[in-house]
């Protein structure tokens, strides 16, 4: 699918704030599952979406958490069933992400004939001690187990989620995790190098002293997986993301080059109808919120938070930063012509872009600019440098 393809393109993000326990590196909201509140939640779900329906036909859905694998079949049966009634809704593609955990024969039945195209499964790794000091509660062999469910099930689109630079992890331990990712043969991996953020348990464990960060070494791994996986047949099209042909994953592609998608659920992000807003990060301030606007028939960013008009500007500034991620990288002449009003913003990114090129962080064909591994190394402070352009 095009660039051009994906500007008119829908796509809807679920997230299911469900979560049995709390891995020790993870910063999205959740809660501890109970009936009760999964109920509620599924209630409140289909009233946001009679809030914010569309005729505009919905492209590609995920369902993301949290657990989503949490959910019962009949659960993801009434989420479907409301779709269906709220959207245009026959999408190509419908990503579900499980932990090996939650992974059933009867629920993965339910999902196919749901449509599910496609299921990502976060992994992070098969050696027992890296999970054990992620705080993961999986073993390996749970994970070979699962994998070969979805094979049953008759999935032919699995990605598995890996994570990298765990304090003391070595270039050894970490390539035998990715060959072991491609002896089960996935169609898409993606690689995540652990981020220490605030409020969570290894944050406190780094600020204990108890873990230290040794930045030459995770520079080491960067490099190793962006020549190992390339190598094995996985086409690198994004920093953290490899796939091979035709499996890229298009939801998070759509929204990487500035595509339009509407978020459900508490916490979810949206980019539509020309604004950018978020749900309040809590179940029962998001059902609140939800009931608020159904009662007074409200504009969809009514009670949301971080709304945001978008204007050509900060449009075309996040789709090169964004852009700059993926290994196509961007198309300063066809930023230009989808985004005509903000020229004068675009001219001040390429002059910005030149000295990344000079400096070896990009390289430049035509007017189109792409990162090296230098560049993909440093690709955040290169997009926060941009960030000025809009402000």
């Amino acid at each position: 699918m095009t660039l051009q393809e994906k500007v008119g393109s829908l796509g809807l993000y679920l997230h299911v704030p469900f979560c049995a326990t709390t891995c020790d590196f993870c910063t999205f909201y959740q809660e501890a599952p109970q009936r009760q509140q999964i109920d509620q939640y599924l209630d409140a779900l289909e009233t946001e979406m009679r809030t914010v329906g569309t005729d505009e036909p919905i492209e590609t859905v995920f369902f993301g958490g949290g657990t989503p694998g949490l959910l019962m079949g009949r659960d993801f049966e009434k989420i479907f069933t409301a779709l269906h009634k709220h959207f245009r809704f026959d999408p190509s593609e419908i990503s579900v992400e499980l932990a090996p955990s939650t992974v059933r024969g009867d629920k993965l039945k339910v999902l196919r004939d749901l449509g599910v195209t496609r299921v990502s499964m976060g992994v992070q790794s098969f050696d027992p001690q890296t999970l054990v000091a992620l705080g993961r509660q999986q073993s390996p062999k749970l994970v070979y187990e699962a994998y070969d469910s979805l094979r049953s099930a008759g999935f032919d689109n699995i990605n598995i989620d890996l994570m990298f630079a765990y304090p003391g992890q070595t270039p050894a331990v970490w390539e035998a995790d990715m060959r072991e990712a491609l002896r089960l043969d996935p169609e898409h991996i993606s690689t995540y190098c652990l981020t220490f953020e605030e409020d969570t348990a290894l944050w406190v464990k780094l600020n204990e002293g108890k873990l230290r960060r040794d930045i030459g070494v995770e520079t080491e791994l960067y490099r190793q997986t962006w020549d190992f996986l390339p190598d094995n047949g996985y086409a690198q099209y994004e920093v953290s993301n490899f796939s091979k042909p035709g499996f890229e994953c298009q939801h998070n592609i759509s929204t990487w080059q500035m595509g339009q998608w509407i978020g459900l659920g508490p916490s979810a992000a949206s980019q539509y109808a020309g604004w950018r807003w978020s749900n309040p990060a809590d179940l029962k301030e998001w059902q609140e919120a939800i009931q608020k606007r159904a009662t007074a028939d409200g504009a969809f960013t009514e009670h949301a938070v971080d709304v945001t008009e978008l204007s050509p500007e900060l449009l075309a500034t996040d789709a090169v930063i964004f852009g700059l991620r993926m290994n196509d990288g961007i198309d300063l002449d066809a930023i230009k012509k989808r985004w005509p009003e903000a020229v004068g913003v675009i001219e001040e990114i390429g002059e910005i872009l030149c000295r990344f090129d000079n400096e070896g962080l990009l390289k430049r064909s035509a007017n189109v600019y792409r990162c090296t591994d230098e560049g993909r190394l440093r690709v955040d402070a290169i997009g926060g440098e941009l960030i000025s352009c809009s402000a």
